[in-house]
């Protein structure tokens, strides 16, 4: 009887320790996840209701102060980020899917229309 209980609370155990998957985001043309191309999102889930374009910006190493604009984009590369809003209809949650490098990076899930 010890013996299944331990089975038991080890297999409880197993299932909350493995880790969450990666965010997806489903279309009429298919499902999208985190890496996936800008080509295949707009394949799969057409153009965004809202987009924009922008570079995060840098910061001093150790410190939460952003380096000035002008001083950090003459030594470090901009990383061009896009965010693209997309509205799933009424009772669904509005998704951004932000791109960086032409690939999916993150896809989050907001408010309910």
């Amino acid at each position: 009887m010890k013996t299944l209980l331990a089975v038991l609370v080890l297999i409880c155990g197993w299932g909350h320790a493995t880790p969450a998957a990666a965010e997806s985001l489903r279309c009429s043309g298919g499902i999208v996840a985190e890496g996936d191309t800008r080509l295949s999102l707009v394949h799969k889930c057409g153009e965004p209701l809202l987009r924009d374009a922008y570079c995060p910006s840098v910061y001093y190493p150790g410190s939460r102060y952003p380096v000035p604009a002008d001083i950090g984009l003459a030594y470090v590369p901009c990383v061009p980020t896009e965010e693209w809003l997309y509205d799933r209809g009424p009772g669904n949650f509005m998704a951004t899917v932000r791109l960086r490098n032409g690939r999916i990076w993150a896809i989050t899930h907001g408010q309910p229309r």
